[in-house]
């Protein structure tokens, strides 16, 4: 239909085009009669070439306004002709809009378009509205649209309000696959929890992510382990970790409400007390070996002291011996002494040194190394 309805505006044009040319041609009856009919025909040849270019123009808008107007979502053609020379998807407006108004919601032409040239995704943020409605979700277009150009997940969010999600604690691809506390009886536990979240519309702009939930989760277990004066009370009594780290309000300030932390498993790990009092015993080990081999390295050297201390007496002593016969020979001299006194002196060194021979052999002797 729109065919025809094209060519038909074309062979208007043709055949106006037509009688102007034969109009032209004509010799005129008079000159002012003929000046001024030239003038009209050309007039009237250029305004009905305009408005047959315009007539066309306006033709590819039509079916989609056909479909706004039928949908009593009405987009007027001027609007889509600014939104084609402002470079609008016009399909997507005006889809998103029939969508709007069929849900029950009079968004308006401007504001869709305005996400639009902001960057912001417009079926998503349609489509999130929509469930929000059927959900009985309070979602404002503003806070919507804000929430798309914070980069979030519109859409998800709200299935996440109405279906909430289970978060996986620790995040299965991190490095660790348990969250290990040790109890004060040295005994370390290896758990691995739940958490069922909500997200809270309210605080997704600027509220923090998965990450920190997972964070404070496992920050809270972690702790109500380490208070715990026995790891089999933990054991006995899982869901006692659940009720206190859900009483911490770990959801502050993030984008998500915690419906419940499940503790899905609970495991018995190493003794590290026991490695602890091993570890510390092997390094006072070392240390007394340390201070031991020092006192035998000092008593060493305080017996090589005295031996040197020894020998310089022995020094002295043999220093001393060696002017006895100086003495006895300046006694000679000065007459003090006389030649019988020296052979009882050497009668009495001799005794003395038969006492030491027979006194030494009567020693019974030691076995040789």
């Amino acid at each position: 239909m729109l065919r025809s309805f094209v060519r038909s505006i074309s062979a208007a044009a043709a055949a106006l085009t037509m009688l102007t040319t034969a109009a032209l041609a004509q010799p005129a009856g008079g000159a002012g009669g003929g000046n001024s009919n030239t003038i009209i025909l050309v007039v009237l040849l250029v305004v009905g070439i305009f408005v047959i270019f315009a007539v066309v123009y306006l033709l590819q808008f039509m079916s989609l306004y056909i479909q706004a107007l039928t949908s009593n979502a009405p987009v007027g053609l001027l609007d889509m002709v600014g939104m084609r020379l402002r470079r609008v998807d016009l399909r997507t407006v005006v889809m998103n809009r029939i969508r709007a108004v069929k849900s029950g919601m009079d968004i308006s032409t401007n504001l869709i378009e305005t996400h639009y040239l902001a960057g912001g995704r417009v079926s998503n943020v349609i489509s999130a509205l929509i469930a929000a409605q059927g959900a009985r979700i309070e979602l404002p277009w503003s806070t919507a649209t804000a929430i798309d150009l914070a980069g979030r997940d519109i859409l998800d969010a709200v299935h996440t309000s109405v279906n909430p999600k289970v978060i996986d604690c620790p995040a299965p691809q991190g490095q660790r696959s348990t969250i290990d506390a040790v109890a004060k009886d040295g005994i370390q536990l290896k758990v691995k929890a739940r958490v069922t979240v909500r997200t809270n519309i309210a605080r997704l702009v600027g509220g923090a992510t998965e990450e920190t939930i997972i964070a404070r989760v496992g920050q809270g277990i972690v702790s109500t382990i380490g208070s715990a004066h026995d790891h089999k009370a933990v054991l006995e009594n899982p869901d006692d970790i659940s009720k206190t780290v859900m009483k911490s309000g770990l959801d502050a300030g993030t984008a998500f409400e915690i419906l419940s932390i499940d503790i899905a498993d609970v495991d018995v790990g190493e003794n590290i007390g026991a490695q602890l009092q091993q570890a510390q015993a092997e390094a006072d080990k070392k240390r007394f070996q340390a201070e031991a081999e020092k006192r035998r390295a000092l008593a060493m050297a305080l017996e090589q002291e005295n031996k040197a201390k020894v020998e310089e007496n022995r020094a002295l002593v043999t220093l001393a011996e060696a002017e006895i016969p100086k003495a006895i020979a300046d006694a000679f001299r000065n007459g003090r002494l006389g030649v019988l006194d020296y052979y009882k002196l050497q009668n009495v060194q001799a005794d003395t040194a038969m006492r030491g021979a027979i006194a030494k052999d009567s020693l019974p002797q030691q076995p040789r190394q």
